[in-house]
């Protein structure tokens, strides 16, 4: 009894072994399912399977560098240099000279053959053509000595074309033997140094950059020096004009001596050779004595190294009575050789060339046409005198 029971408990042990045997294999043959995933996330999809690549043999080498010119960006090209303009010859200013005085002068002229052409000279008539040319700026003493002229001619004389006598005698009172060249040569290797005068408004620092262009235009090499140091526009006017005809300019900073700025231009005219030298100055008239010390000094300090040449004056065509109050006080202050008359286009009073070339003894030189860069043309007394007659 007792050895059947221990056999009975034998087998049962046995029977469970084999069972949970079985049961754990099972579980092992068999996957288990993968975690159902978080809600609202999506289970990326497993990345594939790397292709195996050849493995390069390790190197101790640095890898080869880039060279330098390869990684440097490419430079920028830099602008084209602006064209230098070629100014107009002196044939074309003469021509344009002619043009624009017939348009704005001839009224005076017309006037006046209007007037002589009258079958009867009366002293009304005589008295019409003084106030004519008064009116024109042609100046007191100047209108006198023309009237009596005309009177002995037409009314003693008798049988002469009124034209023709108006044109010779007023070629007489505009003194066409005046020597009008522009004095722009030195002598013994030095440049000619050309001081440009004139009151501030008159057209001073434009004209210095038209004359610099008649020259360039005429083949001279010419250097500006901008000494009208108290208004930097001025000084960046010039240097502009400069950049046009590739011309030096000269400069210093606002408030320089005018006086070193000539210096250092008329210098540097003789240091590259240059053939004309032209110093721009300053226009402030409050007072006379003032302009004398500055414009002494300028010339003083200017004759260190070379003589001045030319002295011009520039004044305004239309400013008329104050134009030559200016005339006076510039010629008692320097030696004034010429003079330049700006706006005379502009103007129907061309008298003020014979009143300012009397008033002073100096000729015209040079006459304003207009705004264009080439608009500056050498007095001519026989273009002007037929412009006034149209």
């Amino acid at each position: 009894m007792g050895d059947w029971l221990y056999l009975v408990i034998a087998i049962a042990v046995l029977a469970v072994a084999l069972v949970v045997g079985l049961v754990v294999g099972r579980a092992r043959r068999t996957p288990s399912a993968p975690p159902a995933p978080a809600p609202g996330l999506r289970t990326p999809p497993p990345p594939p399977a790397p292709t195996a690549a050849p493995t390069a043999a390790p190197t101790t080498e640095a890898p080869a560098e880039i060279p330098v010119e390869a990684e440097a960006p490419a430079a920028p090209a830099e602008p084209p240099a602006p064209a230098l303009e070629r100014p107009d010859g002196t044939a074309s200013r003469l021509v344009r000279l002619r043009q624009r005085l017939a348009g704005s002068q001839s009224g005076l002229g017309r006037g006046l053959l209007a007037l002589l052409s009258r079958d009867r000279l009366d002293e009304d008539t005589w008295e019409s053509i003084e106030d004519t040319l008064l009116t024109a700026d042609v100046g007191v003493a100047p209108t006198q000595e023309l009237v009596e002229k005309l009177r002995t001619r037409l009314r003693v004389e008798g049988g002469e074309d009124a034209r023709a006598v108006l044109r010779e005698e007023l070629l007489t009172l505009v003194d066409a033997g005046m020597d009008r060249r522009l004095q722009v040569s030195g002598a013994e290797g030095r440049p000619g140094v050309v001081l440009v005068v004139g009151v501030n408004g008159s057209g001073k620092t434009t004209t210095v950059g038209k004359v610099s262009r008649i020259l360039v235009a005429e083949d001279r090499t010419v250097v500006l020096g901008a000494a009208d140091t108290f208004r930097a526009a001025a000084v960046e006017q010039l240097a502009t004009w400069g950049e046009r005809v590739g011309v030096d300019v000269v400069r210093g900073a606002e408030g320089t001596d005018p006086a070193s700025v000539a210096f250092e231009a008329v210098k540097e005219g003789l240091d590259t050779g240059a053939d004309t030298v032209i110093v721009d100055t300053a226009g402030r008239l409050q007072n006379k004595a003032g302009l004398m010390d500055e414009l002494g000094k300028v010339k003083r300090v200017i004759e260190k190294q070379a003589p001045v040449t030319e002295v011009l004056l520039v004044l305004d065509a239309t400013t008329g009575q104050n134009g030559l109050i200016q005339a006076r006080v510039f010629s008692e202050v320097v030696d004034v050789t010429g003079i330049v008359l700006t706006k005379l286009d502009g103007s129907a009073k061309g008298g003020i060339v014979v009143q300012v070339q009397r008033e002073l003894g100096v000729p015209v030189k040079l006459v304003g046409l207009g705004e264009g860069a080439d608009d500056l043309a050498p007095f001519d007394p026989g273009a002007f005198v037929d412009a006034l007659l149209g």
